[in-house]
């Protein structure tokens, strides 16, 4: 809807020269403005000159200012074209026309100058006043554009309506006068002039030579004001019918093409003017009502704009009966297309600003939180988007009002946010609340719902009361429209309005509260609170109900706050968290209050697509804004809207992340339809409502409001609600539990109680995945993550939900989410479906889900074959063939082989399915207890499939099968040259000449010795056998390149050295370890593990160090593992093996948590040089002995 500021400035000087064609100016002067100031500063008497008569019969019938030539032409009726020049007060006689002049018109370019004489002519001049043709206004034919005939008769034989056919040339009120108007781009002009034959009016399209394209039929009672839309479109004038008063739209060729009605009654007005503005977004209507006896007209000024095929009343300024107050011209702004100029008769000169707003509630607790309100003449039509999103010009309902409505403002109470304050154009504001009346108000009527048999389930408010502004205005002072502006209701029931201060540039802040109701008064009065001045002219007000301050914006940029429930409420600049003060470089059209980072901003729009937050402009291509709790959202003229969180993030980022392109499937950033802009965000849901240019709306669900919604509700175990959303906005549901992982495994049983869905339970199950969608997909935007690591690290993510949604189904239902339960073992990595099946398999006595329901399902999750394998690997053949009907196999393809099965005993039978279905681990285990004779066929398996480890575990260690199995597991670890493994093989199982020959190649001459030993050899064959040994060895150290040569060789030149100094470094060495113990001392000293010291974390990072260091240390604990297994301590082995791994992989994921990158970066740096200082070189080498330890293998 419409917001305007009033403020008497004009602009620059091409606007300066208002048109008087209905003015008579008393002496006939031409008045300069000084435009700061609004006074005369030059004046030129036409008639001091004798152009005009002195007793005031002459007439200027048109006016232009021509800023090229630095003066004024001025037509006047009696024929005389004049150039008056303000500068040096000269006016000469450019031209005269004897039969006088009734029209002048410039053309947009002010190439061309159109005149329309007294003998009913046309004459075409150029700038130079050079005549370039003449032409008769009323021609006999068409024009060029004339269309082809169907033989369709004449119109004076068609049939005319009610009325009859005079009624096509009925002659209506009009002054006579021709109306001319140009196309924007001065390719064409129209002329509206009354035929002299019929008495109605022609609208005939010339072009620039004065040739002509097109006439317009005779139109019952078409009236005099006509304007040409700039866009090239339509043109506007208006006409009188048996029942109503219209404005009509005619086509480029003469033909209609759409209408609307004005708001008053046949015969109540006449149109004196129809304007349109600079961008032909906006026409505006001068009426006047018709002249009664003994009384005065009162004069209007209408603001007429279109949306979606519909023509809506935005404003309506009543300007009185006063002969004063009576207008004498209207005129739009060439460059500003949204500035209006009036004139009064009594020189009362107004200007009008005017810019778009959305009327909508503020509020996030209301149920009637994002109600939004269109004006349209004296209806406010509401649509309550939290219910349904309902496409303009349809509603909600509307509130009818007794007189044109020209602002609306909602309650900025979040509590009541629905609640409306209405200010017509009578300055009285009517208050509609909800839910305290049980009567319904006749003046609130459902627009696009109920009806028809249906009832509506949205609740409508009632008219409250209707008060009466009272600020001490003088009743016959000069009328001033829109006195009263911006609106404002306050959260305690009070209201703030801007009024126009004693001088042009000066504003006053009125605070307005309600007086008690006195009986018998016909209507209620706001008393006067307080009234602020303000130096300056404001021009938007934006209020917070969290900080309860009001921010004032003044024509220069400048912001104040205004903090209402101070004691003595008064203005002050509004200042930054510096201290200095917010001043907008540019005046914004769109303001709001937030928060950023903490701290309270003002945001600004202007109508250039410039965006502010305080005095930093942080983009220049945003169309429109609009903030919802943390968030902030922009559509931009590259056709996105984006949303940032505002909660911690800077200004600087927040200007980074306009400015560049995110990327494309960013949470922040979609993709809109062109010209997009923002009218609300609905709360406490999902829904963007977005308004094309066009007027139609559309609503999207930004996914970084939908994700931060879900959070919400997951935060608040509202499950079903997230779901829901989730599931209707494709949004991964293993968002439910990477949210907050612990929350979620804490209350699954709630979370099933709420979803209450069996297919639901199965459709989260199936989506389950082992990502983390928090890191990879969903992304936090203010950067939290509530996610909770598993208490057990190997355990998998779909495994652990898996297991205890089972756990919680079973305990509250096991029948009823059978389905899910058996959904649940499937999706775990391995699957259950051997526990599946036989939930299946028990399911034959279960009403709720029968056993054939069920293994239909389980076959929609998993492969028949594959299902068919697992039913063989339970060993019930009546499961298998229950599995096996509902698969496309031939009997004759399972049933033989079922029937030889069942004639097996019953370990040899599980044998043969288990090696059928490859699980050799099973197989051998139950062959294992099918006797000595079939461990022939068992040691085969163990070779075909080298299952020797699980074979020893079968068989104890005193068996002959044991000693078997170790000889063949020690034959494959030598053909796999692994002959130390192989000899720890042989030994343990005592075949001690193969372990010696295996030791021997290993090159483990103690253990080789050792199994000489326990051979019984002789000393005659132990040292044979240790010399051959150690030939063996040497001939190894000597091969050529030997590394351990060369490191034998520095050995000994080290040991010879240190022999050499022994006796001169044994007093220093004493000395050195004395000192180099003190110097421990006090270094542990100064770094305590105390808790609360000074050098507490110095010291946990030297003491972890250590303990990273300390890991070198257990090298050798290979050898106690291989002693270990030697020996038969299997279980010890392995326990040791696992608490070393653990140690191992704590110690890698810590580090980079303990030693950040940004210390091991600054550890690097160097030590030494001319800066240097013996304090920062210890200080150095005691951080570098804190490095980040390096893990070796």
């Amino acid at each position: 809807d419409w917001m305007c500021k009033t403020f008497m400035q004009l602009s620059l000087r091409e606007l300066f020269w208002l048109k008087f064609s209905c003015f008579a100016v008393p002496k006939y002067t031409l008045i300069s403005h000084w435009p700061l100031y609004v006074k005369v500063t030059r004046e030129v008497s036409l008639t001091a000159e004798g152009f005009m008569p002195e007793d005031g019969s002459g007439c200027i019938v048109g006016i232009e200012d021509l800023p090229e030539q630095e003066c004024v032409c001025v037509a006047t009726a009696a024929g005389d074209i004049l150039l008056c020049n303000l500068s040096t007060k000269q006016v000469e006689c450019v031209g005269s026309v004897d039969s006088g002049l009734s029209t002048m018109s410039w053309s947009p370019d002010q190439e061309l100058v159109l005149l329309a004489t007294g003998q009913q002519t046309l004459i075409m001049m150029t700038r130079d006043f050079e005549p370039i043709t003449e032409k008769q206004i009323h021609q006999e034919e068409f024009g060029e554009g004339k269309f082809v005939a169907l033989g369709w008769g004449k119109k004076e034989t068609q049939f005319h309506g009610s009325e009859g056919k005079q009624a096509a040339f009925n002659y209506t009120w009009d002054d006579g006068r021709p109306r001319v108007t140009w196309r924007g781009d001065g390719q064409f002009v129209a002329v509206s002039a009354v035929c002299p034959d019929t008495g109605a009016r022609k609208v005939r399209v010339w072009n620039r030579e004065l040739v002509l394209q097109s006439t317009s039929e005779p139109i019952s009672r078409l009236e005099q004001a006509l304007s040409w839309k700039p866009s090239g479109s339509l043109m506007a004038s208006t006409q009188e019918k048996p029942n109503r008063h219209d404005v009509v739209f005619l086509e480029k060729n003469g033909l209609l093409h759409g209408e609307f009605t004005l708001p008053f009654q046949k015969g109540q007005v006449k149109v004196n003017e129809l304007l349109w503005n600079a961008d032909s977004t906006i026409l505006a209507i001068w009426l006047e009502d018709l002249k009664v006896e003994n009384s005065h007209t009162n004069s209007y000024v209408q603001l007429w704009t279109t949306g979606n095929y519909h023509w809506y009343l935005k404003q309506s300024l009543h300007f009185g009966s006063l002969e004063e107050n009576r207008l004498v011209s209207l005129l739009w702004d060439r460059e500003n297309p949204y500035r209006l100029y009036v004139l009064c008769q009594g020189w009362h000169y107004l200007s009008y600003d005017w810019h778009w707003t959305t009327d909508h509630g503020m509020g996030e607790n209301s149920q009637h939180m994002s109600n939004v309100a269109v004006i349209d003449g004296d209806k406010v039509l509401v649509t309550a988007f939290q219910h349904a999103v309902v496409p303009p010009p349809m509603c909600t309902y509307e509130l009818q009002l007794q007189q044109a409505v020209n602002q609306v403002a909602f309650h900025t109470d979040p509590k009541h946010s629905g609640d409306m304050a209405v200010l017509d154009a009578c300055n009285k504001i009517s208050v509609y609340r909800y839910g305290q009346s049980t009567m319904n108000d006749p003046t609130v009527r459902f627009g696009a719902v109920g009806g028809n048999g249906f009832k509506a389930a949205v609740e409508t408010p009632y008219l409250d009361k209707t008060y009466r502004v009272d600020v001490g205005s003088d009743s016959n002072e000069v009328m001033n429209p829109l006195g009263l502006r911006f609106l404002t209701w306050l959260p305690d029931d009070s209201f703030l309005v801007v009024g126009q201060g004693q001088h042009a540039a000066q504003s006053v802040l009125h605070h307005l509260t309600a007086v008690p109701h006195v009986a018998g008064a016909e209507e209620e009065h706001l008393n006067l609170r307080l009234s602020v001045p303000v130096d300056g002219e404001v021009i938007s007000l934006c209020c917070s109900p969290e900080t309860r301050t009001v921010a004032v914006q003044l024509a220069d940029g400048q912001i104040l706050k205004y903090v209402w429930e101070a004691s003595a409420p008064v203005l002050e600049p509004w200042q930054t968290s510096n201290g200095s003060a917010v001043q907008f470089p540019y005046p914004c059209v769109q303001t709001s209050i937030t928060r950023i980072s903490g701290e309270e901003m003002i945001l600004g729009l202007t109508d250039r697509y410039r965006f502010f937050v305080n005095d930093i402009e942080v983009a220049s291509n945003i169309t429109s804004f609009a903030t919802y709790n943390e968030f902030l959202l922009v559509t931009t003229n590259s056709h996105t809207c984006q949303c940032f969180c505002l909660k911690n993030i800077s200004v600087k980022a927040l200007q980074a992340g306009l400015s560049s392109a995110a990327a494309p499937n960013s949470e922040t950033l979609r993709k809109v339809e062109r010209g997009s802009r923002i009218i609300t965000v609905v709360p406490q849901d999902t829904k963007v409502v977005l308004q094309m240019p066009r007027g139609n709306l559309e609503t999207v669900h930004h996914r970084a409001l939908v994700l931060a919604q879900i959070r919400k509700w997951l935060d608040r175990l509202m499950f079903r609600e997230a779901f829901q959303c989730m599931r209707k906005l494709r949004i991964n549901l293993n968002l439910l539990y990477d949210h907050n992982p612990k929350l979620f495994l804490e209350n699954a049983e709630t979370f099933i109680r709420q979803i209450d869905s069996v297919s639901s339970i199965n459709l989260f199950f199936t989506e389950l995945k082992e990502e983390d969608f928090t890191k990879s997909m969903y992304p936090s935007l203010n950067g939290t993550c509530n996610a909770q690591p598993l208490q057990h690290s190997d355990q998998k993510k779909v495994n652990v939900i898996c297991d205890v949604m089972r756990v919680a189904m079973e305990h509250i239902d096991p029948q009823k989410y059978c389905l899910s339960i058996l959904t649940a073992h499937v999706k775990k990595s391995p699957p259950e479906l051997e526990i599946a099946l036989q939930k299946v398999h028990d399911l034959q006595d279960v009403k709720a889900v029968s056993a054939e329901e069920a293994l239909k399902y389980l076959l929609f999750l998993v492969d028949v074959n594959e299902l068919y394998d697992y039913s063989l690997g339970t060993y019930d053949f009546d499961l298998v063939i229950m599995v096996a009907e509902k698969s496309q196999k031939d009997p004759k393809e399972y049933l033989p082989f079922l029937n030889t099965l069942q004639k097996m005993e019953t370990n040899y039978q599980r044998y043969t399915i288990d090696r059928h279905l490859k699980r050799y681990t099973k197989a051998l285990g139950h062959l294992s207890k099918c006797g000595p004779e079939h461990f022939s066929e068992f040691l085969n398996l163990v070779k075909d499939q080298n299952q020797y480890c699980e074979a020893l575990k079968l068989y104890p260690s005193s068996t002959q099968e044991y000693k078997d199995i170790s000889d063949a597991y020690g034959e494959y670890l030598i053909q796999k040259q692994l002959y130390e493994q192989a000899a720890l093989i042989f030994a343990r199982a005592g075949i001690f000449a193969k372990a010696l020959d295996a030791f021997q190649n290993s090159g483990s001459w103690q253990q080789a010795l050792c199994m000489a030993s326990q051979l019984g050899y002789t000393k005659d064959k132990l040292s044979s056998l240790a010399r051959s040994m150690l030939l063996t060895c040497f001939a190894d150290y000597e091969m050529p390149n030997c590394p351990e040569l060369d490191l034998f060789s520095e050995t000994s030149s080290v040991v010879t050295a240190s022999d050499m100094n022994s006796k001169y470094s044994h007093s220093n060495s004493r000395i050195s370890a004395r000192s180099s113990k003190n110097r421990r001392k006090a270094e542990r000293k100064r770094y305590s593990l105390k808790e609360g010291s000074a050098f507490e974390d110095m010291a946990l990072l030297e003491v972890l160090g250590e303990s990273v260091r300390a890991v070198e240390t257990v090298k050798d604990i290979h050898i106690l593992l291989k002693q270990l297994v030697l020996f038969g301590y299997d279980e010890q082995a392995g326990a040791l093996q696992q608490v070393l791994e653990e140690v191992l992989e704590l110690m890698e994921t810590s580090i980079p948590e303990i030693w950040t990158p940004d210390l091991q970066q600054s550890s690097v740096n160097p030590v030494l040089g001319p800066n240097s200082t013996a304090n920062s070189i210890m200080a150095a080498y005691q951080q570098k002995r804190m490095m980040t330890p390096v893990m070796k293998g």
